[in-house]
Order: C-alpha cells, then sequence, then structure tokens
C-alpha cells in the first residue's frame, strides 16, 4: 500500500517574523480538514487559526475545499489592521 501520509508546511507571519512548521497530513485533505485539525500543537497561535482572513497555496488564494498535494506551503494570511489607502491619506496630510 502507498503511503497515506503527505508532509505539507504551514506558514503565517506575526510580530516575530515569517514563521513554518512542518505537518503530516492524511492524502485528501483538504484546507478546511487542516484548519480543523489541532494546529496549535504546531506551534500556531490559535487566534490566527480562527481569524484568518484568507488561505493560500503557494501565493495563490484558494477555496477551503482545496485538496493539499505532497510539499504544498499553505500560507494563513491575518486580516489588515488598517486600510492601507487610509494609510496613505494620512501619510499625504
Amino acid at each position: 500500500m502507498a503511503n497515506s501520509k503527505i508532509t505539507v508546511t504551514i506558514a503565517w507571519a506575526d510580530a516575530g517574523g515569517a514563521q513554518e512548521r512542518e505537518a503530516q497530513v492524511g492524502v485528501g485533505t483538504t484546507i478546511n480538514d487542516l484548519l480543523a485539525s489541532d494546529l496549535t500543537k504546531h506551534g500556531l497561535p490559535l487566534e490566527l487559526v480562527s481569524g484568518a482572513a484568507g488561505v493560500g497555496v503557494w501565493g495563490r488564494v484558494r477555496p477551503k475545499t482545496y485538496v493539499l498535494r505532497d510539499g504544498d506551503r499553505v500560507e494563513l494570511y491575518a486580516p489588515l489592521k488598517a486600510d492601507p489607502k487610509e494609510q496613505r491619506r494620512r501619510r499625504v496630510r
């Protein structure tokens, strides 16, 4: 029987900079399945997992039904703290 596990990298940014952790998941795991699993055991802050503004794979936003492949880099995007357009307007003033 073929290996029933694949390795994916989970990436996110926090105050300490870019962070990455590897995780072993079953073949056929979707992004939604990954997010529903206990990612805190890989060092991800619970607030980020529950409050992620979006999820992507290799820099492209993907639906949560996307089936992960071996070697995928899953990226969790945090919500913006401020509107970039408004920040530029404030700097101009």
